[in-house]
Formats: C-alpha cells, structure tokens, sequence
C-alpha cells in the first residue's frame, strides 16, 4: 500500500526533541524525589546543613537540564540543515503504526512542542492526502455516495487494512460508495478534533466534484465520539454538511467511557497518597488528553477546560443525544461466546464495555437509545477484531445498503 512520503531527518528533529524534554523533566522528577528523601535527614543537621544539601542538588539538576537543552538545541539545529539534502523518502506502514501509537499517548504535547512527529489531520486515500483536484478529473464525480471511515486511538487510516480486509474498499466494491479514510492525532482532546474534523467535512462537501446525494461514516471506538463531537459542532456553526450525513455505523465506541482509564485516574490518586511516591504522579500524567477524555467519552470543550484532567471527578458530561435525522447503529464486541459465563464480562472486548459500546446508561439523560435492530454484540471478537471479521461486515453491508 502507498503511503506518504517523509523525510528521516525529520523524524530524527522528532525523536530528539522528545528525548530532550525526557530527560530534562526526568531531572525534575529525580530533584524532586531526593528533596522530598532528603528533607528528613537534613534537618538533623541543623537548617545550615539542609541549605547547602539543597543548594547543591539545585545547582547539579539545573547544569543537567542547562546542558541537555544546549545539545540538544544543536543537534536540532543540524538535523535542520540536513532534512532537505536527505529528501523525501516513502514512509512505511511500520513507520506509520508507530507514529499513530506515539501520537495516541503523547499526541497533545507533540502538537504543544510543535514536533515534526505531531500528526496534522487530513482525509487520505491509500495513506496519501485526498487530491479533489485529481478526483474531479477522474471518477469522482461519478460517486454520488461517499464514505468517510474514523479509525480510533493509536491507530491510523492504513489500519482498516486488517487480514486482507477493508470495510472502506469492500463497502465501495459492494455498494458503490466512494471510501476515504481521515488521519488525525489520536492523542488531542476529543473535542479538538471534533471540531477539526467538521471543518474537514465542510471543506470536503463544499469542494466535492459532482452532485453528492449521502454522506456517511464508518467510526471504530474514539474515531465514534470524534464523530459525535464533529456533528454537534458542525450543526452548532450551521455548517452544510450535516444535511447531507444519512447514517454513522459505531465499532466498538465507548460512548460512555472505558474502565482501564477509570483505573489509570486511581492510580493518580494513590501515587500521590505519599511524599514518596507523589513525584511519580507525573510519569501517568504523561499520557494524552485524548486518553484521559476516554474516562467517561467526553466530546465537548466545556467538560474539560478549567479543570485538571487528571483530577478525581465523577462525570461531569452534558447530555449528548445522537444526531436527529440520522439512522445511528452500533456494535459492541465481546470476549466470551453467546450466551457463555463471560457475557457479563466488565471490559466487554478487552478495553470497552458492551453498555458503552450501545450506548446504554442507567442514566435516562445519558442512554444514547440505539433502536434494538440497529445493534448487534459480536461474540468472540475483540476490539480490533471489529475491523476485520465478516460478520461485521455484513452488517455494516446490510445497514448501509438499506
């Protein structure tokens, strides 16, 4: 499969700024550690001995940080210099993979440092950015139907491709739709790249080749709520392409949250219980704040600015219903077999809950109200799974087609 082309010194300016920040804040986290050990012992010494314990520990950390920031300041420097004699080079889908996960963990501080690894959203097509112009002068304008498929966290566009199998391409085989794929940072709250992706609708509606009679999308877990971010947005800013959206089939979304970053926000809590352990807090800190808004599936600005993600909270989301006028289907997958011991499996398919998955709530405010025949569980499948296995597949033929 074709895909984009990028340049190794780029990606080198990527790592090492990565690096650097590494071990600057890993001082920060070290300092920290020894003042909160040494502060005891010191002051047996008398408040002269703690002063000069601490003096010098400051002046050892910040010579740490000083220099590695002047290396790498330089080696940033050269490998600027150097990216245009290198060229451009044709990325692989290994290289794409490991972008996508490194984007899904860390994507908001690569966008915040402005690191060349940062992922920019785009809509592609065989893992290269959408040309409306070449479409246009082929069969673009021919396509009436068009199919836009939102892949989840730490994923990219390249993996709908999964055991010899893309939902996107069998559904344009099967049933004419014209399938593209958007590529964005994972790692970026949800609700930023909600409104990212409306912008990219109306601009892909607006520029379309031919008369465009639907429009509709494919989301697999995060890729869901980006999608019911987009469209809360784009009909906040009376943006067009709403009126054009027909159906959104959801894989695997967890519209109400997932347990695993539930726990990961415990185990905040508990490293900070301690002087000790408190300064390993920043190590779960580190993840994205597209991780954190996976706690209770928050798609809206309000439900995060002005508070610490990584605070305690209950969930604090407003109501989102789904989109009105437009036929919303969803399927959850499940580890154990129909009608097993495991169908009351907490995590469902390994990271998302069944409950969540189909959008029910115990909360009549929050239940999302998925009609009965627009869903269905997918037993003995896993999370990734959905991409890939035929009994998907025919649903999503069956529900699309319809």
């Amino acid at each position: 499969m074709t895909t984009k082309k990028r340049n190794h010194a780029t990606d080198l300016r990527g790592v090492s700024r990565m690096a650097i920040d590494a071990t600057t804040g890993l001082a920060d986290l070290v300092e920290v550690l020894q003042n909160r050990i040494a502060r005891g012992p010191a002051k047996l010494g008398g408040p002269l001995v703690e002063g000069a314990v601490h003096g010098i520990t400051r002046l050892v950390y910040a010579s740490i940080r000083g220099i590695t920031r002047a290396i790498g300041g330089g080696l940033d420097a050269v490998l600027a210099q150097l990216s245009p004699l290198l060229g451009e080079m044709e990325s692989s889908p290994a290289r794409e993979q490991l972008v996508a996960a490194l984007n899904g963990v860390l994507g908001d501080y690569l966008a915040e440092t402005q690191n060349p690894l940062a992922i920019d959203m785009k809509v592609r097509q065989d893992g290269k950015p959408l040309d409306l112009a070449a479409l246009a002068a082929g069969s673009g304008a021919q396509h009436k139907n068009l199919l836009v498929l939102v892949h989840g966290l730490c994923l990219n566009d390249l993996r709908w491709q999964r055991d010899g199998h893309d939902h996107g391409a069998a559904l344009g085989r099967d049933l004419g739709y014209l399938p593209v794929y958007l590529h964005y940072n994972t790692g970026l709250h949800v609700s930023t790249n909600g409104q990212a992706f409306a912008q990219q609708l109306e601009t892909l509606v607006a520029a379309w080749p031919g008369p465009l009679e639907s429009l509709a999308i494919v989301a697999h877990s995060m890729g869901g709520l980006v999608t019911r971010s987009a469209f809360h947005y784009g009909t906040t800013a009376k943006q067009a392409w709403p009126q054009t959206l027909r159906k959104i089939v959801f894989l695997g979304t967890p519209h109400h949250g997932a347990p695993l970053e539930r726990s990961g926000q415990w185990i905040d809590v508990l490293l900070g219980a301690t002087p000790y352990t408190a300064p390993f807090r920043r190590l779960g800190r580190a993840r994205s704040a597209g991780i954190t808004d996976l706690r209770h599936g928050s798609i809206l600005d309000e439900e995060w600015q002005g508070r610490d993600r990584f605070a305690h909270s209950a969930d604090l989301r407003r109501p989102v219903p789904l989109p009105q006028g437009v036929a919303c289907f969803a399927i959850a997958a499940h580890l154990g077999s129909a009608g097993g011991e495991r169908d009351a499996h907490p995590l469902g398919d390994g990271l998302v809950p069944i409950a969540s998955a189909l959008g029910r709530h115990k909360d009549p405010r929050f239940d999302l109200d998925f009609p009965p025949a627009q869903t269905w569980i997918a037993h003995e499948t896993n999370h990734l799974d959905l991409l890939s296995r035929p009994a998907v597949y025919q649903h999503l033929r069956e529900w699309l087609a319809a």
